[in-house]
């Protein structure tokens, strides 16, 4: 399975929009139920994903 890494770029209710930083700037955001993130993400937040599973990076 393919790391990604993303940013927060905003929280909407239970949800947050993710803007991929490892890849083409132009890349549309996602739509990801803050369920499946980890606690205490906010606008700024710098994630990795892999295997399906979100966690906080520096």
């Amino acid at each position: 399975m393919e790391t990604k890494y993303y940013i927060v770029i905003r929280i909407d209710g239970d949800y947050a929009w993710l803007k991929r930083t490892d890849t083409d700037k132009d890349a549309e955001p996602v739509f990801i139920a803050r369920a499946l993130l980890p606690d205490g993400i906010g606008e700024g937040t710098k994630l990795k994903s892999e295997f399906l599973q979100y966690e906080i990076v520096d």
